[in-house]
């Protein structure tokens, strides 16, 4: 049975990695920069975000990402940004860090950002075949990998990104070269992998609801060209402190989201989530779900411009 699962793993993530490449994340509103360069300095602050994610939990092979983001902004006329993120998915690893750097531009009510990201993209399929007869190394057929194999290439983005008090939309693509990544390996084995372009949609709009909660409806579009997913979001906020909110990936999860913000400073705020994925598709009979965690915090270089009032004696 075990054998089964792992190859039913292995069959899955393939397909995976071939529909969409990009690492997936369920909290992605709190995760833009990842996926949109225009989105670094937004904020007016210098943030990290640390996510790790763990998918269909005592699956066979099952993905695991860690994602660290950092963004700083009101520099260069505008602001720049680090992301580094590893996926994993059985043998197959990909690890993928870029640079971001985003012109500001003020546009009516809002600021538009125009973005641009250079970095690095390796991919390797790690471990060792293990025969039949338990055997390591080198064997008969020499179209198997026996120790795994690496490569590595240059990745470039663009992206726009527009926010106001209120309201953000965003539109980015990545892996614009289309690289193929290959090496030679072992006898007649060339390991190749060619990666594909990938397109971002995304908007969000706040409503206040009286003095203490905040509704924020969300959505992000995610495609290569072949197929695409879409994650529909709802976050409520109560005293800009507490949050909770549920997401539905179509054909694929529905998504439980809790989590606390909190200001220690006027300066400093830092934030914690979780969310947990109820599979919806056909995994859900292998899989116990999918756990998420969260960690941000952002610190606001310049203070908060203080209100001055003046007297005139005219009006006195």
């Amino acid at each position: 049975m075990k054998k089964n699962l792992t190859t039913i793993a292995l069959f899955i993530t393939g397909l995976a990695a071939f529909a969409q490449q990009d690492a997936q994340f369920s909290m992605n509103m709190f995760n833009r920069l990842a996926v949109n360069p225009a989105y670094a300095g937004m904020n007016k602050a210098l943030c990290a975000t640390l996510l790790y994610r763990q998918q269909w939990t005592s699956f066979p092979g099952a993905p695991k990402t860690g994602l660290l983001s950092v963004d700083f902004g009101e520099v260069l006329y505008g602001g720049v940004g680090l992301t580094v993120d590893q996926d994993q998915l059985g043998f197959d690893k990909t690890l993928n860090a870029k640079l971001a750097y985003s012109f500001h531009l003020p546009l009516g009510p809002g600021t538009l950002g125009i973005g641009a990201e250079a970095g690095m993209l390796q991919k390797a399929i790690t471990g060792n075949f293990i025969a039949p007869d338990g055997s390591i190394g080198s064997g008969p057929d020499q179209s198997i990998p026996w120790t795994g194999a690496s490569a590595v290439t240059y990745d470039l983005g663009l992206g726009l990104y527009y926010t106001t008090n209120r309201l953000y939309v965003g539109l980015s693509s990545d892996h614009l070269p289309e690289q193929q990544l290959s090496k030679k390996v072992q006898g007649s084995y060339d390991f190749t992998y060619t990666v594909a372009r990938h397109y971002y949609v995304m908007a969000g709009y706040t409503f206040q609801l009286g003095q203490q909660f905040d509704l924020t409806p969300s959505v992000l579009a995610k495609s290569d060209a072949s197929a695409t997913q879409l994650d529909l979001n709802l976050i409520a906020k109560w005293n800009k402190m507490v949050f909770i909110g549920a997401s539905y990936r179509i054909s694929d999860a529905i998504v439980g989201i809790v989590g606390l913000e909190k200001s220690f400073t006027p300066k400093l705020t830092a934030k914690f989530g979780y969310s947990y994925d109820l599979t919806s598709s056909t995994i859900k009979n292998y899989s116990s779900g999918s756990h998420e965690i969260m960690l941000g915090f952002c610190y606001k270089i310049k203070s908060e411009p203080k209100p001055t009032s003046h007297m005139n004696v005219r009006f006195l």
